[in-house]
């Protein structure tokens, strides 16, 4: 079987820009006091995963790109989180995308499980408008075949 690292194949800068649209569409913000991230100072750079840690000026609080979702405390670089979001989104399996992204199995089943909760969460409470409905579109993603 042929290894094939495919994070190494995306830009750090845009998969960084990436999370910041998708995780804080109105701007990276403490977490604390919500003072905008050009009211805090660079405090450092993680090791694995290289994102820049901020420290608020008015609260002292620290936070990065991850602050705030299910990548909290996780060490795996923008690359690897954008290609994850992707993966659990085509709906391929967790083997699959833990031997791509070089991550061990139970970090993406336990990531995949918090990314699909979430997603759970935010569905609309009325059902679909249509009259009638394709039956793939009933079970995309819900693990039945036939």
């Amino acid at each position: 079987m042929m290894e094939f690292p495919i994070t190494n194949l995306l830009d750090q800068d845009q998969s960084q820009g990436w999370l910041l649209a998708h995780f804080h569409p109105a701007g990276l913000k403490c977490p604390r006091c919500s003072l905008p991230v050009s009211e805090a100072y660079e405090f450092r750079t993680t090791r694995k995963s290289q994102l820049t840690v901020y420290r608020c000026k008015g609260c002292r609080q620290t936070y990065n790109l991850y602050s705030g979702t299910v990548f909290e405390q996780r060490h795996l670089t923008p690359r690897q989180v954008v290609l994850l979001i992707r993966g659990v989104l085509k709906g391929e399996a967790a083997t699959t995308l833990a031997q791509e992204l070089e991550l061990h199995y139970s970090t993406v089943l336990e990531l995949r499980h918090d990314l699909q909760d979430n997603a759970w969460c935010l569905q609309p409470a009325s059902s679909l408008p249509d009259e009638r409905t394709e039956t793939d579109e009933m079970f995309q993603n819900a693990g039945e075949k036939r």
